[in-house]
């Protein structure tokens, strides 16, 4: 098999997507003459290889020893030597570890093979299996032979491109807050299972203050410990906004001014650390991906699908069902729930801050992901939209339209599946499920639209690919974030204090997703023309059309709801006031309305009975025989209740308008 790739190979393919589960190469035969062949594209010094299994939960596939050879010419191939004889390297003892093999001496190439010597057999069912990264530096290009290859390797940006541990991350932090006070607050949301802090850089002109109107947008990364590149663009991120907004740059200005913006760098710090310590090159594909309890956040987060979809099985009135805001079940919040604190810390930060919009980073894949990432029934892939799926596709064709290899056609697919054929979206369950994410959770537990970001084929890249990362995904971040003021915002008010009316329901027609307001709300819409609906327990709801256009600002729709009187005399009767004129005059009103209602009511009633009592002695005296006394009675008051009711028929039955004479 031949592979080619511009500078070195980070092999990770599978038979399935997702390799987390069974990625590897594997030759089609079982003999010594298999080989991995990777084209480097041109000249190359190559100093050694990285060797992993088969990562795969129905196999164990792995290679115990291989040899190496070079060309340049893919024709003639010289083995790397060990003094006088053919080098023979060691393997692999199990699936997972990584293992490093440097040459004896550096060679110089354009082609390198891997070609297995023994590998686990298990009798005749073993497979030759390997995962590999290839290492080495091209060389210089002095007459220009590959004018095509030539790509930057540096970001005009002065920022601090390198991988920052714990300490390191907060001593950048800290700087980037000294540089730039009066727009930035660090805190911390909770702590990791061993201690480590959960920082959050915030960045807003009023730093630590909820702005009526604005609107809260978030940035979370490392849910992986070992998807780094997520944690160092973030990073770079609160550095640029900083240097930015002190340089005057107006489109950083006014994101700043009119956004409350919170940065999340490291959410599983604790997998961080041990994928770390390790470095990129012997990391792995897993090392640091779950907490120190081995949870794995990506999957932690409360499965309220399941709940909404057995409501919707279960309950024959749809009007009886809800479609946001769904409940954490009791379960998972006791503490015997097997929650890890740090997904905790982020559903209690979830819950205390408004959030609109956010992003949630990842790595090892080029694609963004959005809503919902789990099927219904369970099946293993099916397409799975929300209520808002046109929306949700445009905030990830945001970020992958913008970003430069996302949006470059010629580039190749990290593994087997081509997302370019996708536009490099996809919905999640569309992709592979995921019960518990934190974006399903996000949406319907709280007003937060949340899309997944794969930012690249590699979980941890080498410290010397960061710049280009960055020039890579700057534009996306910004434009990202730029999306949460689409839509409609606006102000739930008592009309008669003016005071915010706290969990106000916001309905859009033909969405059948609603969002609350404290007060103020955002509601994120493609634009268009929309009835929305304001609603609040106690008042009147009130209706109104609202127009979104296609500019980078949101239409202001404000409501001003009316308390019905039964709520009105209830607060006022609460704090032992007087009623005012107003309300006394409506309740007389609806006194009187009740009054006549009862009134025509019991006339009824009397109207019946007397008409069955008249039939009743009507057919008697038929029956009787002329001679037969029959008891008289109150002929008078008779007449006169059948006229009463005989007239209020005819009254009541006449078309509105007519009149009689």
């Amino acid at each position: 098999m031949r592979v080619y790739f511009v500078f070195l190979c980070v092999l990770q393919s599978g038979i399935e997507d997702g390799d987390i589960y069974d990625g590897a190469w594997c030759a089609q035969h079982k003999d010594e003459q298999q080989w991995l062949e990777v084209d480097a594209r041109r000249l190359t010094r190559f100093t050694g290889v990285i060797l992993q299994g088969r990562n795969s939960i129905w196999r164990w596939d792995l290679v115990h020893t291989y040899k190496v050879q070079f060309s340049n010419d893919s024709l003639v191939w010289k083995p790397s030597m060990n003094g006088t004889e053919e080098a023979v390297y060691e393997g692999n003892q199990d699936t997972e570890t990584p293992v490093l093999a440097l040459f004896n001496t550096s060679t110089v190439a354009r082609y390198i093979r891997i070609n297995p010597q023994t590998w686990y057999q298990n009798g005749t069912e073993g497979d030759i299996c390997l995962r590999a990264e290839v290492l080495g530096c091209t060389l210089p290009d002095p007459n220009n032979i590959y004018p095509w290859q030539t790509e930057p390797t540096e970001s005009k940006d002065k920022l601090d491109f390198r991988h920052h541990n714990y300490k390191e991350m907060r001593k950048l932090m800290k700087l980037v807050h000294e540089a730039c006070p009066d727009i930035t607050r660090i805190y911390s949301i909770g702590k990791s299972y061993t201690g480590l802090k959960l920082y959050v850089m915030e960045i807003s002109d009023n730093p630590g203050k909820h702005e009526l109107g604005e609107p809260e947008f978030r940035y979370v990364a490392g849910m992986h410990g070992n998807e780094v590149l997520g944690r160092e663009l973030l990073l770079n991120l609160m550095q640029y906004m900083c240097q930015e907004y002190k340089r005057g740059d107006q489109r950083i200005v006014h994101l700043v001014k009119e956004t409350r913006i919170h940065l999340l760098p490291s959410m599983n710090p604790d997998g961080y650390e041990m994928a770390f310590k390790k470095g990129s090159e012997l990391a792995g594909w897993a090392l640091g991906r779950y907490s120190y309890e081995g949870i794995d956040m990506n999957h932690n987060f409360a499965d309220l699908n399941s709940v909404m979809w057995t409501a919707i099985e279960l309950e024959t009135d749809r009007s009886k069902l809800i479609n946001h805001y769904f409940p954490i079940p009791e379960q998972y919040t006791s503490e015997e729930a097997f929650v890890a604190s740090e997904t905790r810390a982020v559903i209690n930060w979830m819950q205390n801050i408004p959030f609109v919009l956010g992003a949630n980073l990842h790595g090892g894949e080029l694609v963004v992901t959005y809503p919902y990432d789990m099927t219904r029934d369970w099946a293993p892939r099916e397409h799975t939209p929300t209520p808002d799926e046109s929306f949700f596709r445009w905030l990830a064709t945001s970020y992958a339209s913008t970003n430069q290899v996302m949006s470059n056609p010629d580039r190749r697919p990290c593994h087997n599946k081509d997302f370019l054929r996708y536009n490099n979206i996809i919905n999640g369950a569309d992709w592979h499920i995921v019960p518990g994410s934190m974006n399903d959770f996000s949406y319907l537990h709280t007003n937060c639209f949340e899309v997944t970001v794969e930012l690249s084929c590699d979980k941890f890249p080498h410290a010397s690919e960061l710049p280009i990362e960055w020039e890579n995904n700057r534009e996306s971040l910004l434009v990202y974030m730029e999306q949460v003021h689409r839509g409609i915002k606006g102000v739930v008010r008592d009309k008669d204090t003016e005071a915010g009316i706290a969990d106000a329901i916001i309905k859009v027609d033909d969405i059948d997703h609603h969002i609350r307001s404290d007060g103020d709300y955002w509601r994120l819409l493609n634009p268009g023309e929309y009835q929305v609906t304001a609603s609040a327990e106690g008042y009147f709801p009130s209706t109104r059309t609202c127009q979104v256009m296609y500019e980078h600002y949101p239409t202001l729709c404000d409501f001003r709801l009316t308390k019905m009187p039964k709520q009105r005399l209830k607060e006022i009767l609460a704090k032992g006031g007087k009623l005012p004129k107003d309300l006394q005059l409506r309740l007389r009103q609806l006194r009187l309305r009740k009054l006549r209602v009862t009134t025509k009511t019991i006339n009824q009633r009397l109207c019946t009975n007397t008409i069955n009592k008249l039939l009743t002695l009507t057919s008697s005296q038929t029956l009787s025989s002329p001679q037969q006394d029959v008891p008289k009675s109150d002929e008078g008051a008779e007449d006169m209740s059948l006229f009463v009711c005989l007239l209020s028929f005819h009254f009541s039955v006449l078309p509105q308008g007519v009149k009689t004479g």
